[in-house]
């Protein structure tokens, strides 16, 4: 396994961050793969190389992709974030900040740059926390997008077999959190916050916030996040 290439999307979130070190604890040399989509905050992206260069990322490429041209999403268009919910409406319906064909669009690019570097492995930070809101993170869509991915592509078709990787599909926050912990994931460089200041404060109220502030309660773990609006 030593050496073998591997992609990893990396937001600079928990989740992903979480993604990335296992992938490395695998064996796989990284390449992590970001995106400047027209968000309404690039503090994410600021972390995002921070935790690559801090996992030892062989490469972090950051991609220009204007989903803000298409809108429809309170992370890509004049949409308020939605604040303090409880968890049966986290839990419940598609939320305002998904952004429509996000996974779609990152795994597909994901995808290209494998193809061209000789990776096969792609990994991406999908949990069960997102089930229920982001249709694009359900098991479903990662096994649908792998058996596309090896019959549209030239490696793919020449039995060079494409993987996605998913592999926290099955654990909770506090699962990710106490796993990146134990594989020394500085969780101080990582943001989640849909609303964050330009200095990279979160906001701790938004969905992610709050899904995050739970996690590193349930995992035990003191939560290292500086949040800038706790009235």
């Amino acid at each position: 396994m030593m050496n073998k290439k591997a992609i990893v999307l990396l937001s600079g979130g928990i989740d992903s961050s979480t993604t990335l070190a296992i992938a490395k604890d695998l064996g796989f040399e990284i390449y992590a793969i970001s995106f400047n989509y027209g968000q309404r905050h690039r503090t994410e992206l600021r972390a995002a190389e921070k935790v690559a260069k801090h996992l030892g990322a062989q490469e972090h490429l950051i991609l220009d992709v204007s989903l803000d041209k298409i809108g429809g999403s309170a992370l890509t268009d004049e949409i308020t974030v939605p604040k303090d919910r409880g968890n049966h409406e986290i839990g419940t319906g598609i939320p305002v900040t998904y952004v429509p064909a996000r996974n779609i669009v990152f795994l597909s690019l994901a995808l290209g740059w494998a193809e061209v570097i000789g990776a096969r492995d792609i990994f991406i930070g999908a949990n069960v926390v997102d089930y229920s809101g982001y249709p694009d993170c359900r098991p479903e869509f990662i096994f649908a997008f792998e058996k596309m991915a090896n019959l549209g592509t030239k490696a793919g078709v020449e039995g060079e077999r494409f993987t996605i990787h998913a592999p926290l599909s099955n654990l909770t926050k506090a699962q990710i959190i106490k796993r990146g912990t134990q594989l020394g994931v500085d969780y101080s460089l990582t943001l989640s916050c849909y609303d964050p200041t330009e200095q990279g404060k979160a906001c701790g109220h938004c969905d992610s916030c709050l899904l995050r502030k739970k996690g590193f309660k349930e995992a035990g773990i003191p939560d290292p996040t500086i949040y800038y609006n706790e009235n």
